[in-house]
């Protein structure tokens, strides 16, 4: 299998292309601090992700500004913290200061130069326009869980973004399904039959950080550590079919 086998790249954004484990911890530091013994980053994010995945699961309509103010209450909630509305708000909106990787710009400026690039995100339209600011590129095809009504790893997700790619002329076949997570995006690629990239942001860390554990571990046909190796992954394979 080759990468120049693809004619798109579908995208996870938040942990893929979009520091979001900085951008939470970041926008949880009012809550921890307030603590009398501040968790670890990786409790921090490790609560985050549950109380995420349970709202996301119970209220899959819910915009994820809305949803993320909520998360901050349950968390403030579990900590014994009392907090007001307008807190829990600005936690909801701080998806506009999350940090893009390093890489993710350039990166996909190289890859929109071979591939349709997509996006497949838990995530509202608004606060995704900020995130696209930082990557640099104008995505053909941006599908979120505000359109779909449901969140990653619902398989309405996948299913609504197969069937619009297969009406513009993309097969399964077309498709490289590129993410970080395992559990909201590589467990369902792999029930959807979609070839995947694991672009494993935390392979100096342990544990899953700010996504759930899957259990079995899903299948992947690719891994890097970066957007940047699956470039230089690219351009190897490139140069030596020349």
């Amino acid at each position: 299998m080759n990468l120049q086998d693809f004619k798109i790249l579908t995208f996870d954004v938040y942990g893929t292309l979009i520091d979001w484990e900085t951008g939470m911890f970041e926008g949880l530091r009012p809550l921890f601090e307030r603590l009398p013994e501040a968790p670890g980053r990786d409790k921090v994010l490790e609560t985050h992700a549950f109380h995420e995945s349970t709202q996301q699961a119970l209220t899959p309509a819910m915009p994820y500004s809305r949803l993320l103010a909520t998360v901050y209450r349950r968390i403030a909630e579990e900590w014994g913290i009392p907090v007001t509305w307008a807190e829990c708000e600005t936690y909801g909106n701080s998806v506009e200061y999350w940090p893009a990787f390093a890489d993710s710009a350039g990166a996909l400026q190289y890859l929109q130069k071979y591939y349709k690039l997509a996006v497949l995100s838990n995530v509202d339209a608004r606060s995704f326009a900020h995130s696209n600011d930082k990557l640099g590129v104008t995505f053909d095809f941006v599908y979120t869980a505000e359109d779909i009504g449901s969140y990653k790893p619902s398989d309405r997700n996948f299913d609504y973004m197969i069937s619009q790619l297969d009406r513009m002329g993309y097969a399964k076949s077309d498709i490289l399904h590129t993410a970080e997570s395992m559990f909201h995006d590589h467990q369902p690629a792999n029930r959807h039959g979609l070839t995947s990239a694991w672009i494993y942001r935390r392979h100096d860390k342990e544990g899953f950080g700010a996504t759930m554990n899957p259990g079995e571990m899903p299948k992947y046909d690719f891994r890097f550590n970066s957007m940047a190796e699956l470039v230089q992954a690219h351009q190897k394979q490139m140069s030596l079919a020349s």
